[in-house]
């Protein structure tokens, strides 16, 4: 008997110093089960708690009388499936006539404390299939993305959702995104570690970065071209404008519309080509982007002018010419001048972090997701890295990237800058080595060192 006190005094005390440092491992070694047997036990009490019963129907009730037995009492949503993940639980019910999936997501923080788990969100699957998941543990803590993550051309992984679940970059889904964010809010983070998974990939970088190219210009092995300043930026997307007219010009030469001809095989993008003949996507990165649209005299308005109307151009014109805009930046709104709301409308994708009043959040959000508004001004200054991530859809959820340091996406970009293809309209713009061509330190007065 001593030896099992032993044993089972050591269970307890590794699986709390495993919920204390390593919550993940805790959660595959024993919170999973524990979590598991208590949503079955608890499952029916909850949901009559939670006011997700229905009376018994009248069938039931009848027979009921005339067989002399008790009333039957109210039944729950039917449980489909169980299935534990390696951040959760996905539960999966069957609504009961008269029960509506709006009942279910305005009982979820019931559900999560009732259940006893760290998070619930749910989606309608089909009309009266409700999923429920639910994780165990913070997983925006430490974020670190699973290995097994689905990669490809124009789809990385960026970030975790909160229930878990990998946020992917997919610019096929999304071409063009917005993502704003406070000083020290995690959105440079955010933006280095999306350069360093699209490295490995098969496209070509673009960066427009107007503070002298400090983000960018260290991961410049891998970019095809880079402007560090406005004047730059506009003969930059002057010849990526004149890029998408060719690529246009291609799929109009092969376009292959003939009577014999299957209709999902006429070519109208860069996706429907041959692959021998398919350009490579650009994507273009676009760094605080309010520098591109400020100006102090009556030469930088038409300089601004022109920047806006060829971003505008590429964000409605460049999908099927492959060319895809990631707009950043601390404001973005119509402050900025004209033609701003208009790009605005071409960005699908909306991420933002912590923003400082809500007419940021609005800039973002008020016009997809009024309801990520809220959450957007809510995300604590402790907390860098932790975006809202929203779609034109409506739906949205708390992101957050892993942290990403410049050494490590300057590896990725060094490790892959074979990969780099070389665009003919970009050939002016391909940036200079640093470590081949230093900048001069310019002449800035520093502290005297102590003696």
């Amino acid at each position: 008997m001593d030896w099992f006190l032993v044993v089972l005094v050591l269970v307890v005390a590794a699986a709390g110093l495993l919920r204390w440092r390593r919550p993940a491992w805790y959660w595959m070694t024993f919170g999973v089960t524990l979590a598991g047997l208590r949503v079955l036990v608890r499952y029916g009490s909850v949901m009559d708690a939670c006011g997700l019963t229905v009376p018994p129907a009248r069938w039931r009730l009848t027979l009921a009388r005339l067989g002399n037995r008790p009333v039957p009492g109210p039944r729950a949503p039917r449980v489909l499936r169980l299935r534990p993940t390696r951040t959760g639980l996905v539960l999966r019910i069957k609504l009961r006539p008269g029960q509506d999936a709006y009942d279910v997501a305005a009982s979820t923080d019931r559900l999560r404390h009732s259940f006893g788990m760290y998070g619930v969100s749910s989606r309608e699957l089909r009309s009266g299939v409700v999923e429920i998941a639910m994780t165990g543990y913070d997983v925006l803590k430490r974020v670190q993305l699973p290995a097994r993550a689905e990669r490809s051309a124009v789809r990385v992984p960026v970030a975790l959702r909160e229930d878990g679940a990998v946020h992917y970059r997919d610019y096929r889904r999304v071409p063009h995104a917005l993502t704003l964010g406070a000083t020290e809010s995690g959105k440079s983070v955010y933006q280095r570690g999306l350069i360093a998974e699209l490295a490995s990939q098969d496209v070509a970088l673009v960066g427009i970065d107007c503070k002298q190219g400090v983000e960018h210009a260290p991961m410049a092995r891998r970019f095809s071209a880079l402007a560090d300043n406005p004047d730059s930026a506009e003969l930059l997307l002057a010849a990526l404008v004149e890029h998408m007219q060719d690529v246009y010009q291609l799929i109009r030469a092969h376009q292959r519309i003939s009577a014999d001809t299957l209709d999902a095989e006429i070519a109208a993008d860069i996706w429907d080509l041959p692959e021998d003949l398919r350009p490579v996507p650009v994507v273009v990165l676009v760094d605080e982007v309010a520098e591109l649209a400020l100006f102090a005299s009556r030469d930088e308005e038409k300089r601004r002018d022109r920047i806006i109307t060829s971003l505008v151009r590429l964000a409605q014109l460049g999908r099927a010419a492959g060319v895809y805009l990631e707009i950043c930046g601390q404001r973005f709104g119509s402050e900025l001048g004209k033609g701003i709301t208009m790009l605005r409308a071409q960005l699908t994708g909306r991420t933002a972090h912590r923003v400082n009043d809500e007419t940021s959040a609005n800039m973002a959000f008020g016009d997809i997701a009024p309801d990520a508004v809220l959450a957007a001004i809510q995300i604590p200054t402790e907390t860098p890295g932790v975006a809202v991530a929203a779609d034109m859809a409506g739906g949205w959820s708390r992101i957050r990237a892993p942290h990403t340091t410049l050494r490590q996406a300057v590896n990725a970009c060094n490790r892959h800058a074979h990969c780099t293809p070389e665009l003919p309209h970009l050939a002016a713009f391909r940036p200079e080595l640093p470590h081949l061509n230093p900048v001069p330190a310019p002449a800035v007065e520093t502290a005297p060192v102590a003696a």
